[in-house]
């Protein structure tokens, strides 16, 4: 037996292996069931002592030495693939990502939900109601008048009567949520609700959908200081800056007293501000006053115990001045360049 021999031809298989593969069918030819090392081996029985020894001893030390050869050539050969995959697959950094056009959050949304943190903030629920109402919800339980000109059909969406008779119509503000929340909520308690609103209008300044948000607070001693600390607060933080404030008399039939809201045009800027307010220095916002009692007995609420202040924004009037947007249509018509420029980073959202 030519152990010797056995060893160098081994040693040159394991050498000239060049992959994995290569290396596995060399060790299987010398070390595995009928490998040449192995059919030695399996031999040592038939020998002498003497020869047993010495030829055992050979065997053995060419086992070893083989075995080496196979665990140094296989560690090469992972790195070397290991290497070669990773060079394969590497990112250049260097290059230029490719783009992705990412969406912006429509204006009126951000300002919707900017809104709605600022008053959550100070305590206030949110209230959702119904895009389609009806007439008691919109109108009668609100206080306004039948003759009132806002129920007739130029004004207001009417649909087909409900199932039980009931005047079913799209609502023409967010206050049916005023209504609901007193139903199903034992004051004292504070609320705005913010919403899709509908009108038989359109030009630059009224399209038939727009925004709002109502907003109501109902307590025992409530009175206008409250109502205009709560504006006050959230108007100076909508426009990121402290605001003038003016209440201005007016009718409202869902509160008595009524006023309308003014903020000083200087929170536009002088120049803008003079120009939009038309030199009057005051920018019309929203309106507001104290609860009337009678839309407290609708509610289910007993005004002699209870008195309370409801205000109303239109969230596009309030986009237009903080974004300085001259037309209310362009929020509406889905331009790309308007989208990209006044809307939001979701993540600003």
């Amino acid at each position: 037996m030519d152990i010797q021999h056995l060893q160098q031809q081994a040693l040159a298989a394991v050498q000239a292996a060049t992959t994995l593969e290569a290396l596995e069918a060399a060790r299987v030819a010398v070390l595995g069931k009928s490998g040449t090392l192995t059919e030695v081996l399996k031999q040592l029985g038939g020998l002498d002592p003497a020869a047993r020894a010495q030829v055992a001893a050979q065997a053995n030390a060419a086992k070893e030495a083989v075995q080496t050869a196979l665990t140094q050539a296989k560690t090469q050969l992972e790195e070397a693939a290991l290497a070669h995959k990773l060079q394969a697959e590497a990112l250049d950094l260097t290059l230029p990502a490719t783009w992705s056009p990412v969406g912006k959050v429509h204006p009126l949304s951000a300002v919707m939900a900017e809104l709605a943190e600022i008053m959550t903030g100070i305590g206030f629920g949110i209230q959702l109601g119904p895009q389609v109402t009806t007439d008691y919800y919109n109108f009668t339980a609100l206080n306004i008048p039948a003759t009132h000109p806002a129920r007739q059909d130029h004004d207001t969406f009417y649909l087909p009567d409900g199932p039980q008779g009931q005047k079913r119509l799209l609502r023409t503000q967010t206050s049916n949520a005023q209504i609901l929340a007193m139903e199903t909520t034992k004051p004292p308690f504070r609320m705005v609700a913010p919403g899709r609103v509908y009108r038989c209008d359109s030009d630059a300044t009224h399209t038939p959908q727009f925004h709002q948000m109502e907003g109501m607070a109902i307590d025992k001693d409530l009175t206008f200081a409250h109502l205009k600390g709560v504006l006050q607060y959230m108007l100076s933080t909508f426009f990121g800056k402290e605001v003038r404030l003016r209440l201005r008399p007016s009718y409202f039939p869902f509160t008595e007293p009524s006023v309308e809201i003014d903020v000083g045009a200087e929170v536009l800027g002088e120049e803008v501000g003079q120009r939009i307010s038309k030199g009057t220095g005051w920018l019309e916002v929203l309106g507001a006053g104290m609860i009337h009692p009678n839309v407290l007995k609708h509610g289910g609420i007993d005004p002699t115990q209870w008195q309370g202040f409801a205000f109303g924004c239109g969230l596009e009037r309030l986009a237009m001045l903080k974004y300085g947007i001259h037309d209310l249509r362009l929020f509406y018509e889905s331009h790309q360049h308007f989208l990209q420029h006044f809307g939001k980073s979701p993540a600003a959202v």
